[in-house]
């Protein structure tokens, strides 16, 4: 288990942050607005944004096409199935609902990473496993006797789950030797053009002109989502184990269950607030250094 650096304990604050308000944001935007038209809209408006900061860092933006095939494969299972699945599933779910579904992605990505990878994991992460388990099931609880009148986008959004813990772990392992940014900006292009295909498809009778605060939504979407936070995950999935990667980010359903109650009402139980103590259980046995031979912790590094 590898501790994190100042600069991706930086990011995943950030991450954090930005992806965990965005559940009721999100949940606002779809609202009487068709969803997959929503999200194209964000990614339409925040691929451009992403590659100004490419161009800013001269980040070369070729791919060898050698590693189109590998490219495509990572797009299916970090992107198309998570960004359809999810956008969809949230128009029948609470915001923070559909956040705990959606990351019960770290459980699914260690049971992956065992049954398929060889991924020997030491006893503390498969605490945090079962911690965070454990903390979605308690936040579940009022959903159980509801759940049977949304079952389609229940069983969304945990498909979303589950193939997005796959495409963490074959963006951990990926042999493309190019730089993450650009992975992430060729991604997001075949991402928004499928889900614009999408849109055409299936929206365009219910297309209107979205209003100010629906473009609030977007404009938050397109900024924050596609052009940082996307980013950053690709980068700690690529960069840290998948058992860190994914683990570390618990904490985001948390801040949309409660940015959720806050913002749109959605009720609160005695089973949330035990929860946010089990997550960080989860997030603890990620985050907190283990100690080396001689007792002390390690340096964090630089």
């Amino acid at each position: 288990m590898q501790a994190l650096s100042r600069r991706q304990l930086v990011i995943l604050a950030l991450l954090t942050l930005v992806w965990g308000i965005n559940w009721p944001i999100m949940k606002f935007g779809v609202t009487g607005f068709p969803a997959l038209s929503f999200r194209s809209l964000c990614m339409w408006l925040g691929l451009p944004v992403l590659a100004l900061f490419l161009v800013a860092r001269r980040v070369p933006f070729a791919i060898g096409r050698e590693h189109w095939r590998e490219l495509g494969w990572l797009t299916v299972f970090n992107m198309f199935f998570w960004h359809t699945l999810a956008i969809l599933a949230i128009q029948t779910l609470s915001s923070g609902r559909a956040a705990i579904l959606g990351y019960t992605m770290p459980v699914f990505s260690a049971l992956i990473g065992a049954a398929w990878f060889d991924q020997r994991l030491p006893h503390r992460a498969w605490g945090g496993v079962l911690a965070a388990a454990l903390g979605v099931l308690l936040l579940l609880w009022h959903e159980l006797s509801t759940l049977s009148g949304k079952p389609l986008g229940v069983a969304m959004m945990l498909v979303a789950a589950a193939t997005w813990a796959l495409g963490t772990q074959m963006m951990r392992r990926t042999r493309i030797p190019h730089p993450t940014l650009a992975i992430s900006f060729w991604m997001t292009v075949f991402t928004t053009l499928w889900m614009s295909l999408l849109a055409l498809l299936f929206e365009r009778d219910a297309w209107a002109w979205p209003t100010l605060p629906v473009w609030g939504a977007i404009v938050y979407n397109a900024i924050g989502v596609f052009a940082f936070a996307q980013v950053a995950w690709l980068m700690l999935a690529r960069d840290l184990p998948p058992i860190a990667s994914t683990l570390s980010v618990m904490f985001i359903p948390v801040l949309g269950v409660f940015s959720g109650a806050w913002w749109l009402g959605e009720v609160l139980h005695w089973q949330d607030w035990a929860a946010v103590a089990l997550v960080m259980v989860a997030i603890a046995t990620v985050l907190w250094p283990q100690r080396t031979e001689d007792g002390r912790p390690p340096a964090l590094d630089p």
